[in-house]
């Protein structure tokens, strides 16, 4: 049997040998560059009009190699799962929908900038069911897909009425059975957004809005934004201040060609030309100069506030927090856009 010490002393050897083999291959290959010394950074996106279409410009634009940047682009189902590989140190940058928006107001992500706001969210009602308004709620049958942007503005409708939720029935169910509830006259009202209520308003051509996303415009309303590691935001600011750069200047070429947008965005997802046409029918793209505006005025700080408070009321967020700790305002404001021939 070998005495201890020899084998600790082994151990420790290989250790050793371990960490120079390491720092010296950390030494040779510096992963967070390309070759044209483009720096690289991760980017997640959602296969949709929404979560990819300012990458979608920003590529065919050219904007990332103008702003000396290499995006490596990684595809996600939601943004929970983005937010949970910022943190794990899988990912650099994100896209989050509103009904995600709960996580950078728990600490877990930093917002660089907002990418557009949905307007399509909608709590509609049955003809005959006696509700006019958000108040006629009170005692009614709601479908409604938990978690969801649906969710959200029926929580908003309520509070708007006074009322609460157990004021009401609320049917949790997924969002495609939503529209079948509805539709059959399983429930009295529901909440949830457009294209879906395209969908409803085939066999119940005579549903009622009550509670639409403009309505709360601009004091609130549904944004998806662009998130950051808490840590690279604070760590590398100028990359951060880079990326956003780039964000800009792919939003406002947005703003100015909406249309075109949507054929950009379907050739990046390599969908047919027309598959996302009137994808713009329902957002609201904000130029780059309003946004900024928006943003040193304090009103895009008072949307996420609002939202924060709603997901407390959700129960999704016990301590909503204040914007200002995860809103990068004052660096979105800084960052300029990246040059375009």
């Amino acid at each position: 049997m070998k005495p201890i010490r020899t084998v600790r002393r082994r151990a420790a050897g290989l250790l050793l040998a371990l960490a120079l083999v390491s720092t010296a291959a950390g030494c040779g290959d510096d992963s967070s560059d390309s070759a044209d010394g483009a720096k690289k950074v991760s980017f997640g996106y959602i296969a949709d009009y929404s979560g990819s279409v300012a990458l979608a410009v920003a590529q065919k634009q050219g904007l990332w190699k103008k702003a000396g940047i290499d995006p490596q682009l990684k595809v996600f189902t939601n943004g929970p799962l983005q937010v949970q590989a910022l943190g794990t140190g899988n990912l650099d940058f994100g896209y989050l929908g509103p009904g995600a928006l709960w996580l950078p107001a728990s600490g877990k992500a930093s917002i660089v900038s907002v990418n557009m706001l949905g307007l399509a969210d909608r709590v509609i009602a049955r003809p005959g069911s006696g509700i006019e308004k958000p108040a006629d709620l009170k005692g009614k049958k709601v479908a409604v897909a938990e978690g969801t942007s649906g969710d959200m503005i029926l929580n908003l409708a309520l509070s708007k009425a006074g009322l609460k939720a157990d004021d009401i029935t609320k049917v949790a169910m997924d969002a495609s059975t939503v529209v079948t509830a509805f539709s059959s006259g399983q429930v009295d009202a529901a909440a949830t957004w457009y294209p879906l209520i395209d969908t409803m308003k085939k066999k119940v051509p005579d549903l009622k809005e009550i509670s639409r996303t403009e309505d709360y415009y601009p004091e609130l309303t549904f944004p998806n934004v662009f998130v950051t590691q808490p840590k690279l935001a604070s760590g590398d600011p100028g990359l951060v201040k880079k990326v956003t750069g780039v964000l800009k200047s792919a939003g406002d070429w947005i703003a100015a060609h909406p249309e075109e947008s949507e054929t950009v965005t379907a050739d990046f997802l390599k969908l047919p030309a027309g598959a996302l046409k009137g994808s713009t029918k329902y957002v609201r793209i904000l130029p780059s100069a309003e946004l900024t505006k928006l943003t040193q005025d304090g009103t895009v700080d008072g949307w996420f506030d609002e939202l924060a408070a709603n997901f407390n009321r959700m129960g999704k967020l016990p301590d909503p927090g204040k914007a200002k700790d995860y809103y990068l305002g004052d660096l979105y404001a800084a960052a300029g856009k990246a040059d375009r021939s």
